[in-house]
């Protein structure tokens, strides 16, 4: 990966996690990260 490719996929990061934040209060990071704390534990429970 480039840096060019790094500091554009960092830029576009935070500027949805900017725009989940003020448009809805952060809801959206939460479920996701709800999400993917269930998809871990799943994983964990087959392994």
């Amino acid at each position: 990966m480039t840096n060019f490719l790094a500091i554009l996929i960092g830029a576009a990061l935070a500027v949805f996690i900017g725009a989940d934040l003020a448009l809805y209060g952060g809801q959206t990071l939460l479920f996701l990260g709800r999400q993917l704390f269930w998809l871990i534990d799943w994983i964990a429970f087959w392994r």
